[in-house]
C-alpha cells in the first residue's frame, strides 16, 4: 500500500488526532528492566529480551495508542557492534527486528478484535539524535553539532534509517532532535528514501527555543520545506512548553503539515536521585491536549514517564469515554 494511503488518517480531521504511545523505556522499567546507565538503553532488549518489548507495545495499544514507536531510539550499527559484540550485519538485523516486533504486536492486537472505532495502528520507526549514541546528555544540548558537518550527520543516521525503511515502517519518527543542523541533515537524508514519510520532533529548552538555542520557528520553517514530512513539533519537553512553542511558530508551518506533540510528564531528572516532581502541581497531557488540538496537532502522545494509563486518559479526553478504559483491561496478555 502506498504510504500516502496509509497516512490518510492524518488528514481525517473529523476523527481527531492520532494518539502516539508513551514512554517505552518507562514502561519497560516498570516491569523490572534495568535501563538507566545503559549506553543502549531500551534498544539492548532487542537483543536480550524482545518479548518484553512486544508486551510493552501491546499495553500501549490496548490503552488506546494509534501509533507505536519502535525500540530503536538508541539503536545504531556502531552502538550495537561496540556494546553487544555483534557484526555490522547482525546489528542491521537487530535494528530491523524492532520493526518486526512492532508489526507482530499490531497484528496480534487486531486479531484480538479491538473496538470498532479503532484505526489500524501505525508503526513509527524511532530515530534518535546522534547525542543519544554519545550517551552524555548532549541530546538535550546539541553541542556536538557544532563540530560536525551536515554530511557527517547524514552519514551517521543513514544506516539506521535504511534499516527501518527496509523493514517496512509506516513512517519514521525523527525525535528529540536538539539542533537545526541535525534536523537539516535528517530532512536531506529523507530525500534518499523518496517513498518514505516522517515526522520531526525537537527537544526544547523553553517556550521559544529548541535545545541548541535556535528559535523553534526557524526549525519549523526548515521542516516546512520538506514534502515528505507529515508533521513537525516537540517531544520530551515539559507539557507546559508545548502551547507557547506552537504559538511561536504558527506562521512558519506550511499548510498540510501537522503538529506532533508528545511531551514528558514534566518531572525533572536528577542523575543522583532520579525523577523529581516539582513543588507545583503538573497539568497532565490529557488536560492540555484539547488546547493542542485547537492549535492543529495531528499527533498527540507522551514521552518519558508517560505510561499506558496516561495514554488511556488521553484517549478518553480526546475521543470521550469510548474504549480506552475497557481496552486497557485487556493489556495483560502476551502477544
Amino acid at each position: 500500500m502506498d504510504k500516502t494511503d496509509i497516512l490518510k488518517p492524518f488528514m481525517d480531521v473529523g476523527r481527531g488526532p492520532l494518539i502516539i504511545d508513551g514512554g517505552l523505556a518507562t514502561e519497560l522499567e516498570s516491569t523490572g528492566c534495568k535501563l538507566q546507565g545503559d549506553p543502549l538503553w531500551s534498544a539492548r532488549l532487542l537483543h536480550t529480551n524482545p518479548q518484553t518489548i512486544k508486551d510493552a507495545h501491546y499495553r500501549f495499544l490496548c490503552a488506546g495508542a494509534d501509533v507505536i514507536t519502535t525500540a530503536t531510539y538508541q539503536a545504531s550499527v556502531e552502538g550495537f557492534t561496540r556494546h553487544l559484540d555483534v557484526t555490522p550485519e547482525q546489528a542491521n538485523q537487530l535494528i530491523m527486528s524492532g520493526v518486526t516486533l512492532a508489526r507482530e504486536t499490531v497484528k496480534h492486537f487486531m486479531a484480538d478484535q479491538p473496538p470498532s472505532d479503532r484505526r489500524v495502528p501505525l508503526v513509527a520507526g524511532s530515530v534518535g539524535p546522534y547525542g543519544a549514541f554519545l550517551h552524555n546528555g548532549s541530546e538535550y544540548t546539541g553541542a556536538y553539532a557544532a563540530e560536525m558537518s551536515v554530511e557527517e550527520l547524514k552519514a551517521w543516521h543513514r544506516p539506521q534509517v535504511h534499516c527501518l525503511v527496509t523493514a517496512g515502517v509506516d513512517l519514521i519518527a525523527m525525535e528529540t532532535i536538539p539542533s537545526v543542523k541535525e534536523a537539516e541533515a535528517l530532512v536531506e537524508l529523507l530525500r534518499e528514501f523518496p517513498d518514505s514519510k516522517a515526522w520531526l520532533a525537537f527537544s526544547c529548552k523553553d517556550g521559544q527555543c529548541i535545545s541548541d538555542s535556535s528559535r523553534f520557528s526557524e526549525a519549523v520553517l526548515l521542516a516546512s520545506r520538506s514534502s515528505q514530512l507529515v508533521a513537525v513539533g516537540v517531544n520530551c519537553c515539559p507539557p507546559a512548553l508545548v502551547k507557547p512553542l506552537l504559538d511561536s511558530a504558527r506562521t512558519q508551518r506550511r499548510p498540510g503539515l501537522g503538529w506532533v506533540v508528545y511531551p514528558n510528564s514534566g518531572e525533572e531528572w536528577d542523575t543522583y536521585s532520579g525523577w523529581r516532581k516539582p513543588e507545583n502541581r503538573l497539568s497532565s497531557i490529557a488536560e492540555l491536549s484539547l488546547e493542542w488540538m485547537k492549535q492543529g496537532s495531528a499527533l498527540i502522545g507522551g514521552c518519558c514517564r508517560i505510561s499506558p494509563a496516561h495514554i488511556a486518559e488521553l484517549r478518553r479526553q480526546i475521543h470521550g469515554n469510548m474504549s480506552g478504559s475497557d481496552a486497557s483491561q485487556r493489556g495483560q496478555g502476551r502477544p
